[in-house]
């Protein structure tokens, strides 16, 4: 069984229960900066970024999703990031007047409640990373990051260098040059420039918590 099956399957909440597969191809918006807040979404496969397009032309990343997450609530009506698929998506979507009128107001609360509480979290997680470490530390946490995710040492990459170092708020030169210095030293190995392998897990944990 695949894990979009499982999810499709899984009716332990309202989204599972009432929500519309829908697809995405690589590259493609799911919703805009600004727009209004009507669906709730589930990702089923694929990974999905958000960020914040500002006037300046700068665009910080909001957070990354991969399968079993749930994003695009929103505590205004409208959304105040932009979401696009970074490969092929398949995500679970649900309006919320549809949840309601299933009787499940006070499963959207919880949803909002536990998704605020996730997306607090991962802002200071966030924040720390920028504020109190160097860019070595950003990249290996981030490597780590992802491996501790999908419980593996071989890890497929959705997002680009360009992706990674909006997130970390470095430069692409940059993330290159650490990503260079993490093979060099054995730590990592990228197989290609979407797949890496971390060689030494306790030495990559000792950077990315320095």
């Amino acid at each position: 069984m695949t894990c979009s099956e499982t999810i499709l399957r899984d009716d332990h909440d309202l989204i599972s229960r009432i929500g519309v597969p829908m697809s995405f191809a690589k590259d493609e918006e799911i919703y805009g900066q600004g727009e209004r807040a009507d669906l709730v979404y589930r990702m089923i496969s694929g990974t999905v970024r958000t960020s914040r397009f500002m006037a300046d032309g700068r665009r910080p990343i909001g957070d990354f999703y991969y399968p079993g997450d749930v994003f695009g609530l929103e505590t205004t009506g409208s959304h105040s990031m932009a979401a696009e698929a970074l490969s092929d998506c398949v995500i679970l979507a649900a309006s919320r007047q549809a949840m309601l009128a299933a009787g499940g107001e006070e499963e959207l609360k919880d949803l909002m409640w536990d998704a605020t509480v996730r997306d607090l979290e991962s802002a200071r997680e966030h924040l720390t990373l920028l504020v109190r470490k160097s860019a070595s530390e950003r990249v290996a946490s981030f490597l780590l990051g992802l491996a501790q995710r999908r419980g593996e040492t071989a890890v497929e990459l959705a997002m680009g260098r360009q992706d990674m170092a909006d997130y970390l708020g470095l430069t692409i030169e940059t993330v290159s040059r650490m990503i260079t210095q993490l093979q060099s030293s054995g730590v990592v190995e990228f197989e290609s420039c979407r797949r890496f392998r971390v060689r030494d897990r306790e030495a990559l944990e000792d950077l990315a918590a320095a």
